[in-house]
């Protein structure tokens, strides 16, 4: 008897019995309905009851079976449970309510579908990580490099590629996403050139307190030695230091050269005072004049004087005779082209 059970049909059960026959009719009835409230309410419970484990161990045998993705459909599901001897073999699984166990499959996949996401965003995770490591630790390749003096401010990629292309280090770079091998080179060697100017300033304080100037015959050796003999030399940049060097070995080649050209126009001064002292002399220089003559008459000038090599002297008495010679001949040559001259048209007025 259940709580489905109509009034009539108990009569038919229990009809021909003492117990039943025992109580009038009426009574029957309101017995009968008691009995009808009581038993729906247990069955209400046992339903409950029922309903709840039968969730749960579906929900228990989801959980065991590693074929059931999160991608896979209801559909694929129902056959994959039918193949478990755990749910096949259980009457009350198999009589479950079909909506309840959709339920705790969709319940199930969402479960799966957060673990892929969740796995997903770790693997992100640990794929970020280790591309970091693989661009930390090629930064310290270069650090290495750079310590080494093979890698400064004047490095160029083409040069260093060869030393680095069979490095691990280098080569777990190649491929990732985000900066390149060659990106971060370039980002280090410009790192190293905006110091420049700094490491200029404490190179050139290491030069004043060792009272060294860099001059056009300074070679970088003995430059290098210098600065390495102070401490700070330990964190310059050997690009740097060359660098410096050409610098100030560019401007020792600028003052030479403004050196020379002074020296020059100093030189041309005293040449020009020796040429106007002796076309001032008196009495005056002629081509047969020689250099001990003109050298006794003069060797107490001061234009004499201040041209102090004898070189120079003689070169420049040389050459000024020379000028007064072909004065002469210029001038005779045109006294003669005027005494034809004057002859010819002599001959014509006549």
């Amino acid at each position: 008897m259940s709580s489905n059970t109509r009034y009539r049909k108990a009569d038919q059960l229990f009809g021909d019995l003492d117990v039943w026959k025992a109580v009038p009719e009426r009574e029957r009835k309101e017995l009968f309905d008691d009995v009808l409230f009581f038993l729906a309410k247990k069955e209400k419970e046992e339903s409950k009851v029922l309903r709840k484990r039968n969730m749960q161990v579906l929900s228990d045998i989801l959980d065991s079976m590693t074929s059931i993705m999160h991608s896979t459909t209801w559909q694929e599901a129902q056959h994959l449970l039918l193949d478990n001897p755990t749910f096949a073999e259980d009457a009350e699984l198999l009589n479950m309510d079909k909506e309840d166990a959709l339920i705790i499959f969709e319940d199930h996949i969402r479960q799966l579908e957060q673990e892929e996401e969740e796995e997903k965003e770790r693997a992100r995770r640990r794929l970020k990580r280790q591309q970091r490591k693989n661009r930390e630790a090629f930064l310290t390749l270069l650090n290495e490099l750079h310590e080494k003096g093979k890698l400064t401010s004047m490095s160029l990629w083409v040069e260093l590629y060869p030393a680095i292309r069979a490095d691990v280090r280098f080569t777990n770079m190649l491929g990732q996403p985000g900066s390149t091998p060659l990106d971060l080179f370039k980002f280090f060697v410009e790192d190293l050139k905006d110091r420049f100017h700094g490491e200029k300033k404490i190179i050139k304080e290491i030069l004043r307190e060792k009272n060294f100037v860099v001059e056009v015959n300074t070679v970088y050796d003995d430059f290098v030695t210098v600065i390495s003999e102070d401490k700070r030399s330990a964190t310059l940049d050997a690009g740097n230091v060359k660098l410096t060097y050409n610098s100030l070995l560019e401007k020792a080649g600028a003052r030479e050269k403004e050196r020379l050209k002074e020296e020059a126009r100093k030189q041309r001064k005293l040449e020009n005072a020796f040429r106007a002292m002796l076309k001032g002399a008196m009495p005056s220089i002629d081509s047969s004049s020689t250099w001990d003559q003109v050298r006794k008459q003069f060797e107490k000038d001061p234009a004499f004087i201040n041209l102090s090599l004898e070189s120079e002297r003689m070169r420049i008495f040389k050459e000024y005779q020379l000028t007064l010679e072909e004065a002469c001949s210029h001038h005779h040559s045109r006294s003669k082209k005027h005494g034809k001259k004057a002859k010819k048209n002599k001959k014509r007025s006549r």
